[in-house]
């Protein structure tokens, strides 16, 4: 944003809005790198300013000022995200909303079971929140210690249990949104039942914030369970994950709420990169993390855990298993899987997927997927893992030995996505399952997603955004 007297304008609105402390600029000094720059260090932008808002008025406030002057909004969470959604462009005139100030819990209703917390919440304080009554928010996901329930509601978030309880979207009863227009929609209901025209709701839930800047969300608990039972299983092949899965379904029914796989590949680079963390079991072609919570106490919980894992060893699914004896080993376990991600860091940059398949079809997938990128690509490290109860894998493509990973990254991707994304859509799936579209796949969707789908989402783009200044780029 050149210092033009609009931007000039705009920025003096911005500042009598949430006060001078909470709008940055690079003009007065302010280091944006936080906000302009993701996680992964892949995605780089310039922001005009910081917008640190305090409260759904200031969030009002702000997006009615950006409308006047046509400025470009990109509303911002926690910045875990994955797709290049939630960081500005390199523009320098978009404008990035930080809502990591709207962080109250604005109410706990035990008996009706919900919480009501602004976007800016962290998840795991939210979790601690419903726990502190004796209550459990369903949602958990590797980066729960720093992403924001508004950006976990605005991508649609999945994460470790959604077996059991569903992506976000199934965990939302309300939300508050602040519009394209700067009004405020108070959709903050409680109700599991109500049928009063559109959803509103599910229009804001995955729409990465080009329709509207959600503010606040009523979230569905649950009573903790009274026992949770994790263990790891070493399984010979894929085919053997998937009996499993079905044994485990058939013996522990809505118990059964964690079932990761994990190839060789990805825990090696688990050992490699952080290798004080214990391995409780050899390695394995593939180890499956499972967990089930009980409302009955822990030793039957157990027992019944243990028969499942010896009728899986008796069947021939399972190699070996071993059950964790404590909280602090159940801990260590999920340490493992959620510890995947950050030795791919450590690695180096690689070709991300997050795809979604009917769980019957994930061995076949891998099969001929891995045999044509190795074709390809001789050399060539698959880290396939994730979330495979309910058909969603993490099948990420690591550049071959010695090769450098940047550059693997910039002249492969495209032909690396090509690969994968046919072959997921040979077997009826979706190249995107849990992190959103972002920038990085909006190409993709354009070419994959229906037609007649394509244009009726154009549709509610201009009627809800017609000036076109939320998150602009991204999704569409």
């Amino acid at each position: 944003m050149n210092a033009t007297p609009g931007s000039v304008a705009l920025l003096d609105t911005l500042r009598a809005a949430v006060g001078p402390a909470h709008v940055l600029t690079p003009a007065d000094g302010a280091d944006l790198t936080a906000w302009e720059q993701d996680w992964r260090r892949r995605w780089r932008g310039r922001a005009a300013a910081v917008v640190r808002p305090g409260s759904t008025a200031e969030v009002a406030a702000v997006v009615r000022a950006c409308a006047a002057h046509g400025t470009a909004i990109v509303p911002q969470g926690g910045n875990t995200g994955l797709v290049g959604g939630g960081v500005p462009d390199a523009s320098g005139t978009q404008v990035l909303l930080g809502l990591q100030r709207l962080n109250r819990v604005r109410g706990l209703d035990a008996a009706n079971l919900t919480l009501t917390a602004e976007a800016g919440c962290v998840l795991q304080a939210l979790q601690h929140a419903a726990a502190a009554q004796g209550l459990l928010l369903p949602l958990s996901l590797a980066a729960e210690g720093s992403c924001t329930i508004g950006g976990n509601l605005a991508t649609n978030a999945g994460g470790t249990q959604v077996l059991r309880w569903g992506n976000a979207r199934e965990l939302c009863l309300g939300l508050e949104v602040v519009t394209a227009a700067g009004e405020v929609w108070d959709g903050l209901s409680g109700l599991r039942k109500d049928n009063t025209g559109y959803d509103l709701r599910d229009l804001f839930i995955g729409s990465e914030g080009t329709l509207g800047v959600i503010t606040a969300a009523t979230l569905k608990l649950a009573p903790q369970p009274a026992a949770v039972t994790t263990a790891l299983a070493a399984c010979g092949s894929l085919d053997d994950c998937v009996a499993l899965l079905n044994l485990a379904r058939a013996r522990l029914g809505a118990g059964l709420t964690g079932f990761e796989v994990m190839g060789r590949f990805a825990l090696d680079l688990v050992a490699q990169h952080f290798p004080a963390l214990p391995r409780p079991l050899p390695g394995a072609p593939w180890t499956v993390l499972l967990e089930q919570s009980d409302v009955e106490g822990e030793a039957p919980a157990r027992e019944r855990f243990e028969r499942l894992l010896e009728a899986a060893i008796g069947q021939g699914s399972v190699a070996d298993a071993v059950v964790a004896e404590s909280l602090a080993q159940s801990r260590a376990l999920w340490h493992l899987r959620e510890s995947i991600p950050l030795a791919q860091v450590e690695e180096g940059l690689n070709v991300k997927h997050d795809i979604s398949l009917p769980v019957s079809a994930i061995p076949r997938f891998c099969a001929r997927t891995d045999a044509l990128l190795r074709q390809r690509w001789p050399g060539v490290r698959l880290v396939n893992f994730g979330h495979l109860g309910d058909g969603n894998l993490h099948y990420n493509v690591q550049a071959p030995p010695g090769d450098d990973g940047p550059r693997f990254l910039a002249e492969h991707e495209h032909a690396v996505n090509q690969v994968v994304f046919d072959s997921v859509a040979q077997e009826g799936g979706s190249f995107s399952a849990e992190h959103g579209i972002g920038a990085l796949k909006r190409d993709e969707l354009a070419a994959r997603k229906h037609p007649v789908a394509l244009g009726l989402m154009r549709a509610i783009k201009t009627a809800l955004d017609p000036q076109g200044l939320m998150n602009p780029g991204r999704v569409l």
